[in-house]
């Protein structure tokens, strides 16, 4: 069967991933499987030549979850405060988690349930020779070929957009060769796996088929604990051959091919649904290149919306485990840096869409049935999955993240007031679609006050790269009002007018002086996280007011309340330094300062917020990252996935290029799995990351890298725009386009060596920016298309200043 590329997608090599390997992580083989997704239905295609399975998920199919009914506690923040007045900083710490305990208060979190496998098992005649498994992210096919003897053969599947259904074609080589016996069944997590299938999947599942004419179906539908259904439909289409029906599944045999549709439903009625399905199935068009066609339509233009290009074509044709063990030497190759970037906006945007909810860290492929930390967790995780974005071209997809916080508004409001007796909302870190009331009761999570906040920066951002008055007046600032008016009612006015914050967490740090002596380094435990003035709390509602004020006198809203917002902000008290000249993750002095740990969020003030810049402060910059270095070269056993990807971004903010892609190479070297999600920890043991006993798939690592090669290439703020502000020696040369400022978008190309350097610059609404070269660059000019011009604001800097729909192109060295 010869490569025919029916798909109309990338190039070879390009965007595409190539495993030579079947997925074979034991009992768990969906964690090696390869990914597709509308935003709402996803397929995670595995298995091997004999026996492969698609799982399917939808990602409004949650399990397990019940929300508390929250008692008024709100008592306990003056009796908090007292004890820690008094230095009884562990007994305060629990007061809050312990009152919801002694009053009986549980509420218990979902986890997303797998909704069914598709299971494609064929006769085996001879053993197979080249098997390739393939992704390509500008389709978003998933084909698995092999040949066998003188016959080749091909799975190939795609979740559309367009038409939201699964299709999947079995091909061969040789007229008559297609056989296959396929059934739908509950998911199968395998040997190793545990817990098994919920009690309410197993005991209500049901498979029927029929065959009618030419067409076969097959339902499959099984009751939430709910009490309703879910469930999909399968209709089989084969070209030539016979098919046969058996109770549960359906064989094809001596067909020249055969197009599998399956469309899926949620909350639903099965019966209802089934028919419902089958109409819409029937209505289908039976040829699966025009229906990759229309898919690819919608697709296509999403993923190409930016690109990137690090590597030369020499890089272009390795596998996944070529890469891997180029990785593995300690030298991350530009190619695959290029392909994690590419490959983590490809996850973004085929685990979410507009009318959709946000993406969780598993995506829509999650394969266990109690997922560890799948819920949405809002100190940090959440936040890292979309630092990407904006600048990627991607905003319109943060529009469900948005919505998903806004709709339980209210419960966020019920939480601020019967927890701590606050006006205004306290958003717990994690939730989940059907749980907004905390169901992590402990003092790492319930003491922690800073998720609405960390959440506000990403509406002003969107407000800030759209231009979008609407979005900023009715949607933006509302939330970050509520999220300010929580912060007045919380914080306290000590005797020197400054602020107090407390108790406040350092998400999930304890101080090091209440470290337990025998604690062992490298576990993910939090004994006393709950301090008193953690950086973090103030740096996130120094950003938040800042904006509010700012957006508040953009939108003519609020005039009467920004004079108090203007006065806490004044309150605020300045960022400390330690001993170590490193800055304090605490300004207290009964907390010391502990750097062995992963999170690192303390650091808010260069990244993500623009606060802090060597420009603007060199001094408390040069503490700052005296903080960052401490963290990674004392602690590098005690980091994640996410961690290293949130150091990378870190690193790339304070232009440090060099340290920013070893953090990438130590999560490529420690927690990628051979299909390229990321996990949590390294589950080999060698000493780079916790050492924890599960190594759950986590996707926030995947997009914390989106946004780390952004960072290394691009700066960008309001008023400030960076050319490769940190490009580390490895990558020479390259280009990119598709990726936004502001007002507008950029698109670049570069060689180091040769000191050439050209960008051009398209304005969509007024610019007004400082724009900063590398100084390796050479002399520059400028040519305008348009209203545009380019000052010169010394050595390796302009001002530009451009008029809508204008164009500016800036070239450096011989470009």
């Amino acid at each position: 069967m010869k490569d025919d590329n029916r798909s109309g997608g990338s190039a070879r090599g390009r965007n595409r991933l190539v495993l030579r390997t079947p997925a074979s992580w034991w009992g768990n083989a969906w964690r090696e499987a390869l990914p597709s997704g509308n935003g709402i239905v996803g397929a995670a295609v595995y298995g091997a030549v004999s026996s492969e399975t698609v799982l399917i998920n939808h990602g409004e199919l949650w399990y397990g979850g019940k929300p508390g009914e929250l008692p008024d506690v709100s008592h306990t923040l003056p009796e908090v405060r007292r004890m820690m007045d008094q230095g009884q900083y562990r007994e305060a710490s629990a007061h809050l988690a312990e009152t919801l305990g002694r009053l009986g208060y549980e509420s218990v979190r979902e986890t997303p349930l797998p909704l069914a496998d598709l299971n494609i098992r064929r006769p085996v005649d001879s053993g197979f020779r080249r098997y390739r498994r393939t992704l390509d992210m500008e389709s978003g096919e998933v084909s698995v070929r092999w040949e066998e003897g003188s016959d080749a053969y091909e799975r190939a599947l795609f979740v559309s957009r367009k038409d939201d259904v699964i299709v999947c074609e079995l091909r061969g080589s040789r007229k008559g060769s297609v056989a296959a016996e396929l059934e739908l069944k509950p998911h199968q997590k395998g040997e190793a796996a545990s817990p098994g299938i919920p009690k309410c999947v197993e005991e209500s599942a049901a498979v029927s088929t029929a065959v009618l004419a030419a067409d076969g179906y097959i339902r499959y539908a099984a009751k939430n604990d709910d009490g309703l259904d879910f469930g999909a439909v399968l209709r089989v289409i084969p070209q030539g051959g016979t098919m046969t029906a058996g109770r549960d599944k359906i064989a094809v045999s001596g067909a020249d091919s055969a197009l599998l549709l399956i469309k899926v439903f949620v909350k639903g009625e099965r019966e209802r649904d089934w028919l419902r399905l089958e109409r819409e199935l029937a209505a289908i068009g039976q040829a699966y290149a025009e229906l990759m066609q229309r898919h690819a339509a919608v697709h296509g233009p999403l993923f190409r919306s930016a690109a990137i290009r690090l590597q030369d074509e020499s890089e272009a044709d390795r596998s996944n485990e070529e890469w891997l063990l180029e990785a593995y030497e300690g030298e991350l190759p530009p190619g695959l840096a290029e392909t994690m970037w590419a490959y983590g906006r490809y996850l973004f945007i085929s685990g979410t869409r507009e009318d959709g909810l946000p993406i969780p860290l598993y995506g829509l492929w999650c394969g266990d049935y109690k997922a560890v930390w799948s819920h949405l967790m809002a100190n940090e995780n959440v936040q890292m999955m979309y630092w990407h974005t904006d600048v990627g071209g991607l905003s319109a997809l943060a529009l469900p993240m948005f919505r998903y916080y806004e709709e339980r508004m209210e419960q966020f409001r019920d939480n601020a007031r019967k927890l701590f007796g606050c006006r205004g909302i306290f958003i717990p870190a994690g939730t989940t679609p059907g749980n907004a009331t905390p169901f992590q009761v402990v003092p790492v999570i319930l003491n922690w006050t800073g998720a609405a906040g960390w959440l506000a920066r990403h509406f002003y951002d969107y407000y800030l790269f759209t231009g979008d008055e609407s979005f900023l007046r009715e949607r933006a600032l509302p939330f970050m009002r509520e999220a300010a008016l929580f912060y007045e009612d919380f914080f306290v006015v000590a005797g020197d007018g400054k602020l107090l914050s407390y108790p406040s967490v350092s998400p999930e740090n304890t101080p090091g002086n209440f470290m337990p002596e025998n604690h062992t380094f490298g576990g993910v435990g939090h004994p006393m996280p709950s301090a008193i003035n953690a950086t973090l709390d103030f740096a996130i509602a120094k950003e938040l007011l800042t904006q509010l004020i700012e957006g508040s006198r953009i939108a003519g809203v609020y005039a009467g309340e920004i004079g108090r917002w203007e006065e806490m902000l004044a309150r605020i008290p300045e960022y400390q330094i330690n001993e170590d000249g490193a800055v304090k993750e605490w300004m207290h002095p009964d907390f010391q300062d502990r750097y062995r740990h992963r999170h690192i969020s303390h650091i808010y003030p260069v990244f993500p917020a623009h606060e802090i810049t060597r420009e603007k402060d060199a001094a408390l910059f040069v503490a700052f990252a005296e903080a960052v270095r401490r963290r990674l070269v004392i602690g590098i056993g005690d980091q994640t996935a996410w961690s290293f990807a949130h150091l990378a971004n870190i690193y790339a903010r304070m232009e440090e290029g060099e340290l920013a892609l070893e953090c990438l190479s130590l999560l490529a070297r420690s927690c990628l799995l051979n299909n390229f999600y990321t996990v949590h920890n390294d589950w080999r043991q060698m000493g780079i990351s916790l050492n924890y006993r599960r190594a759950p798939v986590q996707m926030d690592a995947n997009l914390g890298w989106v946004s780390a090669v952004q960072e290394m290439l691009l700066y960008v703020s309001p008023g400030t725009v960076k050319l490769l502000p940190s490009l580390p020696q490895a990558w020479n040369a390259g280009e990119a386009r598709g990726l936004r400022l502001c007002t507008g978008s950029i698109a670049f190309a570069w060689n180091r060596d040769q000191g050439r350097l050209v960008a051009e610059l398209k304005a969509e609404r007024k610019t007004e920016l400082v724009l900063r070269l590398p100084a390796w660059a050479g002399e520059w000019t400028w040519e305008a298309a348009g209203e545009a011009e380019a000052q010169a604001a010394g050595p390796h800097r302009a001002v530009i200043r451009m008029a809508p729909g204008s164009r500016l192109t800036i070239a450096a060295g011989s470009a």
